[in-house]
């Protein structure tokens, strides 16, 4: 979709590798250093899915590839949109993404055979930059209404302290209304065929956000259909939600995995970088492959079409004479 673009040099492609489990255990650390120079060159980033190891796997306890590299490169926004149009959803999370559990999620203490603790992360300018950026996106796009989303009544300091700093930017605008809900119940609300579609833009700490948005992924089709934006002052990385497939792979299914999630974010990449037409273009095409005409299903077995044969499928969608009509018609499928 920037052929033109990259042929006259004003867009350069550059492939980085050495995010393999392999290579971080080699070198001990989420993101060796060589990679992680190589990443920084760069303003914006595609990234695939990676693996992180679990307590008690062979591989060396390495902190998350994606939660180093949203510290290194201090990508305080995870964004993750969900639209279903023919169930009038059309959600975008705002996902705070440098602080809370994940912050110091590989460095808990083990204080006896019994006892185990993990520290949790929150601070003002860090929660009220995430809300900011939430109510900026409203005020620019029309929308009404912010959400926050905590435990505020249970965990009191921390998730206490985020919404109060919510709060305190809500004021600043006044022509957007901004209510919280418990994490507990939103979970309950989001299956709620009454109230979803009320919810317009949603903003929470790091761990609530990543769960909630895979949840809200499944209306959509999965987590193999959602992308994300991770956004900071000076740099971007676009990733699909899910991470790596080794079971697939160790199956040998890794041709039918579904590239819906990385299409998606490689179109609100495409947004980013001022192609906002062409990255609107791949979601319509995607929504109507996914959603509405399905002629090929992506199934991640045999059963089910490759990944290849389906973003070859939506590429003939964006090229499609017919495209932003045939979205238009799919909305009240």
């Amino acid at each position: 979709m920037l052929r033109d673009e990259i042929a006259s040099g004003r867009v350069v492609l550059a492939t980085i590798e050495g995010l393999t489990l392999e290579n971080r255990a080699a070198h001990g650390c989420a993101i060796p250093a060589d990679v992680m120079d190589e990443i920084r060159k760069y303003p914006v980033t595609l990234k695939g899915p990676t693996t992180t190891p679990r307590k008690g796997d062979p591989t060396p306890n390495i902190e998350s590839c994606n939660v180093a590299m949203r510290k290194e490169l201090d990508l305080f926004a995870n964004v993750r949109p969900v639209r279903v149009p023919r169930l009038g959803i059309d959600w975008k999370f705002y996902r705070e993404n440098t602080e809370d559990l994940y912050a110091l999620g590989s460095n808990g203490l083990d204080v006896d055979p019994d006892i185990s603790i993990d520290f949790r992360l929150t601070t003002g300018p860090g929660s009220e930059r995430i809300a900011r950026l939430a109510f900026e996106d409203a005020r620019k796009t029309g929308r009404t209404r912010v959400t926050c989303v905590t435990k505020a009544n249970v965990v009191k300091a921390t998730d206490g302290r985020f919404l109060e700093s919510f709060y305190r930017v809500a004021r600043d605008y006044p022509g957007i209304a901004a209510d919280d809900w418990y994490i507990d119940i939103m979970t309950a609300k989001l299956v709620d065929e009454k109230r979803r579609r009320d919810f317009q833009i949603l903003v929470l700490p790091n761990l609530y956000g990543d769960i909630i948005t895979d949840e809200a992924a499944e209306f959509q089709g999965g987590v193999g259909t959602a992308g994300s934006a991770n956004i900071g002052k000076r740099y971007a990385m676009f990733e699909a939600i899910h991470g790596s497939a080794p079971r697939m792979v160790a199956e040998g299914r890794a041709a039918y995995a579904d590239p819906s999630s990385m299409i998606r974010a490689a179109a609100m990449l495409l947004g980013h970088i001022g192609h906002v037409d062409r990255g609107r273009d791949l979601e319509m095409a995607l929504d109507i492959c996914g959603q509405y005409e399905r002629k090929l299903v992506v199934t991640g077995r045999p059963d089910g079409a490759t990944g290849e044969a389906f973003t070859d499928y939506v590429m003939d969608w964006v090229r499609h004479p017919k495209l932003k009509e045939t979205w238009a018609g799919s909305l009240g499928s």
